[in-house]
Order: structure tokens, then sequence, then C-alpha cells
């Protein structure tokens, strides 16, 4: 009997293929790729990971090759546009890396103040399909002059007045004597997946995305433990932001004192510790979280 088996499409290099493998192994899924390998297989759960252009993966999911992809929203929003069949295809999750904005962008000299300052002008881009849908919703009119890479020289030989790209730090348009006008589209890595999934491979998904989920939960959260004071401790409690009621542990030989453990979210750290502190907690340890699930 053959084993069911969950296909995966993902970016075969640069930044998107790292990330992608790095959730992967967070999940506790191991994967040994060879250099320019294509495919491969996970050692300890049945999953087979397709190695692909970014701009295949949405046709990888689409056509069943592969029954769900991570890739940027910036190639799905293209594909979904410029081919109807592609609405098929939907986002279960959005997972956090692979960060961008496909941005207007022009020379530094050009003074933007709205985007109908790009009226009758020429714009070069990857996305026409993403650009030619912006233009039509501000009844925009402009030439699209589509490159498939090294969109930011288009200026500077030329070819357009502006660009539509995608920008990180936008280092590479200062680089290019440009300056970011404004976003149209705002992405990052996606898990894709077409509808009409086997409830076999189903169960699989379920399974991972439960991993994926106890992943991106650890990673917003950290451990914090302390010791406090029983006279502060209602205080100390309505403090820490914890998902749940933080658990009390008294302390051996001290009536005046418990521990205290709690999962808070990571972005209040700094402030919730002198917070702490001011009511009395000492010995206050906050430790990363390697997995999570609720």
């Amino acid at each position: 009997m053959t084993e069911t088996r969950l296909k995966i499409a993902i970016q075969k290099s640069g930044r998107l293929a790292d990330d992608s493998i790095a959730l992967l192994n967070k999940c506790g899924i191991r994967l040994t790729k060879g250099k320019d390998q294509l495919f491969c297989t996970a050692q300890n759960f049945p999953l087979d990971v397709f190695f692909v252009r970014d701009d295949d993966i949405p046709s990888f999911v689409l056509s069943g090759a592969c029954q769900i992809g991570i890739v940027g929203e910036n190639v799905l929003s293209e594909k979904r546009i410029s081919d109807l069949d592609s609405t098929q295809l939907k986002i279960l999750m959005r997972l956090g890396f692979g960060k961008c904005r496909l941005s207007l962008a022009g020379p530094l000299a050009f003074n933007y103040q709205t985007n109908q300052d790009i009226n009758g002008k020429t714009i070069a881009t990857s996305y026409p399909s993403v650009l030619k849908s912006y233009l039509d919703q501000y009844n925009i009119t402009a030439k699209i002059v589509t490159m498939s890479g090294a969109v930011e020289i288009a200026p500077r030989i030329k070819m357009a007045d502006f660009i539509c790209d995608l920008v990180s730090t936008g280092g590479t348009l200062i680089a290019n004597g440009l300056k970011e006008f404004e976003p149209i589209l705002i992405s990052q890595a996606v898990l894709i997946e077409k509808s009409d999934i086997d409830q076999n491979v189903q169960t699989l998904l379920d399974r991972l995305m439960m991993r994926i989920n106890g992943v991106m939960e650890a990673e917003q959260r950290k451990y914090i433990m302390l010791n406090a004071p029983i006279d502060s401790l209602e205080k100390i409690k309505s403090i820490l932001p914890g998902s749940d009621s933080p658990t009390i542990i008294p302390l051996q030989g001290r009536n005046d004192m418990v521990a205290i453990h709690s999962v808070c979210m990571e972005n209040v750290f700094w402030e919730t510790m002198e917070d702490l502190k001011s009511c009395g907690a000492t010995a206050i340890l906050v430790v990363p979280i390697e997995k999570m699930l609720n």
C-alpha cells in the first residue's frame, strides 16, 4: 500500500528558501538537501519538498503536483490577477518572514505628492498585473514596461520614468539614485493550498499546521519566572501579560514570598520587568520558548 504523503513547494534559493527550511526544521522535520537538489524527502514526517522558482510555486499547487506551497504574497497576487484559475488558491497562514512591500519609486529629484503625479508616465515593473490593478483603481493612465529583473536601472537608461518594485530596506533604491514614493502592496511569506485536498492528506496538513502554529506562538512569546512578595501578588499578576493565569508556586521556607511562572509577550519585556521590580519582584528570569501548543 502506497504511503500517503504531503507535498510542499518552496523557493529553491534565496532568503525565502532559507526561512522556509528553517521553519520546517523548527517544526521538528529533518530534511537532507544537497546543493542544487530540486527534491527531497523528510526523514521523520510524511512530507516531500520540491524546490522550484518562486513564480512556479502557485502553478505547482494549482496543478496538484503539490498540495501546499510557501510563496510571497507579491507573487501570489500577480498570479491571481493574471490567471483566473489561480483564484482557487487560498492563503492558509501568513508566516511572518520575507516581509517587503511593492512600491512606486522614482528619481530623488522628483517632487512626488500623490499617486496622480504618475499620470501619463512610464513605469517599469516585474509585477504588471498588480500595478495595472492599482492604476485602474485610481483611474491613473500610465504605460507599463514589464521587466524580469534589474527594474531599478530603468530610469537611469531612460526605459521608464518610474519603477514599481519590491522594497525591503530601501538600500537598493538609494544605490540607484531612487526614492520610494508609496507602497501599493504589503507582502510576506504565506502558506497556500488548493481547496480540493484529499482527506488523508488533509490529516497530514493539519498535523503540520499544528506544528507551525506552535512555532509561531513560541517565537512571539517568552517564559518569565520571578519571586514575588505575597502582599504584591495581585498587582504583579495584573502586570503580567500572560496567555493564561500565571502559575503560583510556594517557596520552601518562605511565608512571605512565592514563585510566579508565566508566558508573556516579548514586546513588553523591559517595561514589564521594570514594573515587576518596582513591586518587589526578585530573581526575574526571561527565557525563550522552543515549542508551544495551546
